[in-house]
C-alpha cells in the first residue's frame, strides 16, 4: 500500500512541478505587473519619448496671422548701422520682420545667418515711404540657432525702426483660400504682373520653388515705371525657406510685378492675392499716393494748394 502511494506521488510530481514553475509564477507575476499603479501612464510616456507623435496633444497651436500687432519693441537702426536678433532655441521656426520709418525712404539689407559664413536667405529692400508702405515679411528659420541681421544702408538722415519677433509655425504661410492668382509658374528670366483694384489696401505674395534656389525681384508700381517698393531676394532652398510678404497698396493704379532673375533652370511658383479690402467710394479716396498728394490733400485740400 505504501509502495503504491509513493509510486503514484512520484508519477504526479513532474506535472505538479510544471504547473508550479510555469503557470503559477507567470500568472502571479503578470497579475502583479498589471496592477502596478501608473503602468499605462508610464508606457505612454515611454512611447512618447521614443516617438513624439504618440504624445497626447493639447490641441494645435494658433495659426500665424501677419495682421496681428507685434509685441516686440521698435529698435531704431540709424543710417549705416547694423542690428542683429539672435534666436538660439531650435523651436523658433518662423520669424516676422517689420521695417518702417516716419515717412522717409527706407533702404535696408535683411539677412538670415545660420552658422558661420552661411547666409541661406537675404533680401534688399527699398521703400519710397516707410510710413505709408512698411515692409512686412516672414522668414522661415528651421534648424536653429539662427540670427536675423538688419543693416540700414541709407544715409544718416534716414533712420528706420525694426521689429523682429518669433511667431507660430503652425499652418501654412498666408490664407491659401484668398490667393486670387496662383499658384503660377514663372520661368527663369520671365515676369508676371498683377493689377489690383483701388479698394485693395494690401496684397499678400508667396514665392517658393521645388527645392531649388530662389532668385526674384518683387516690385510695387503705381504709374508707369514708378516703383513704390522693391524687394530683391535670394533663398538657397525655396521649398524649405519660402518667401511671404504683405505689401500695402494705398491709392489706385497699384500693380505688383514679379521677375524671376534666375536662369531658365530655376523656375519659381508664385501666389498673389488681395489681403485686406476696404470700402472706397469717393473719388478723392481713390487718388494715387504720389508726391505726398494722398497724405496732405485728402483732408479737404485742392490741387491749387499744393503750389502755393
Amino acid at each position: 500500500m505504501k509502495f503504491t502511494t509513493a509510486f503514484s506521488l512520484l508519477l504526479a510530481a513532474p506535472s505538479l512541478l510544471d504547473a508550479f514553475t510555469l503557470n503559477g509564477p507567470n500568472k502571479a507575476s503578470m497579475s502583479a505587473f498589471s496592477t502596478i499603479p501608473g503602468r499605462s501612464e508610464y508606457l505612454d510616456s515611454a512611447s512618447a519619448s521614443m516617438d513624439p507623435r504618440l504624445a497626447p496633444q493639447a490641441g494645435p497651436p494658433p495659426m500665424y496671422s501677419p495682421a496681428r500687432q507685434l509685441q516686440s519693441p521698435d529698435v531704431i537702426v540709424q543710417g549705416g548701422s547694423l542690428k542683429t536678433w539672435a534666436f538660439s532655441s531650435p523651436a523658433v521656426e518662423r520669424v516676422q520682420v517689420v521695417l518702417k520709418t516716419e515717412g522717409r525712404p527706407l533702404d535696408a539689407d535683411v539677412e538670415l545667418w545660420a552658422g558661420p559664413d552661411n547666409t541661406p536667405h537675404k533680401m534688399r529692400v527699398y521703400v519710397e515711404n516707410g510710413a505709408t508702405r512698411p515692409f512686412n515679411a516672414v522668414m522661415e528659420t528651421p534648424r536653429g540657432p539662427n540670427t536675423v541681421a538688419v543693416r540700414n544702408i541709407g544715409q544718416l538722415e534716414f533712420p528706420m525702426a525694426a521689429q523682429i519677433e518669433a511667431v507660430s509655425a503652425a499652418g501654412p504661410l498666408g490664407d491659401m483660400e484668398r490667393f486670387d492668382h496662383g499658384p503660377m509658374t514663372i520661368q527663369g528670366g520671365a515676369l508676371r504682373t498683377y493689377p489690383f483694384d483701388p479698394n485693395v489696401d494690401s496684397v499678400q505674395v508667396l514665392l517658393k520653388t521645388d527645392g531649388r534656389p530662389l532668385n526674384a525681384r518683387l516690385e510695387l508700381l503705381q504709374g508707369p515705371n514708378n516703383n513704390k517698393q522693391v524687394i530683391e531676394l535670394y533663398t538657397e532652398d525655396g521649398l524649405d525657406r519660402p518667401f511671404y510678404a504683405i505689401i500695402e497698396t494705398p491709392g489706385s493704379g497699384n500693380v505688383v510685378r514679379i521677375v524671376n532673375t534666375a536662369t531658365v533652370e530655376f523656375p519659381l511658383t508664385c501666389s498673389v492675392g488681395a489681403y485686406s479690402i476696404s470700402d472706397k467710394n469717393s473719388f478723392d479716396e481713390m487718388q494715387p499716393v504720389i508726391s505726398g498728394y494722398g497724405a496732405e490733400n485728402r483732408n479737404g485740400g485742392s490741387d491749387r494748394d499744393m503750389f502755393r
